[in-house]
């Protein structure tokens, strides 16, 4: 006779992968200014216009490149489509991102500058 599991283990054993991830969520609309750190002897951060973006709505962006879509999962923002597709991107704070660079967050930092 086989025992059954407990509710909440049957329950954890089933969870999708998906779950895991974290929830669904958006980035705040407005103008995201990237640069690179800087040091001591030049200037705090080294502007990268290139890399700059404005969310326009809750899962779309645009850059002067075009628009696209991205994905907000807990604190992982993947581009899914247009000029920034499969870039990663980690949310240190509402209006703070970090470029993610093998796994880990890298060096490159963008900032909500206004809404």
């Amino acid at each position: 006779m086989k025992t059954p599991l407990p509710f909440g283990l049957a329950i954890a054993l089933t969870a999708s992968p998906i779950s895991a991830q974290g929830a669904i969520g958006i980035l705040e609309r407005g103008n995201y200014t990237c640069e690179l750190p800087g040091d001591a002897s030049t200037e705090a951060g080294i502007a990268q216009p290139h890399e700059d973006f404005r969310i326009i709505t809750a899962s779309r962006y645009r850059t002067e490149q075009g628009r696209g879509i991205y994905l907000r999962r807990g604190d992982v923002v993947t581009f899914t489509s247009g000029p920034r597709k499969g870039e990663t991107y980690s949310v240190i704070s509402p209006a703070f991102l970090r470029r993610m660079e093998n796994g880990q967050p890298g060096d490159l930092r963008c900032v909500r500058r206004n809404g």
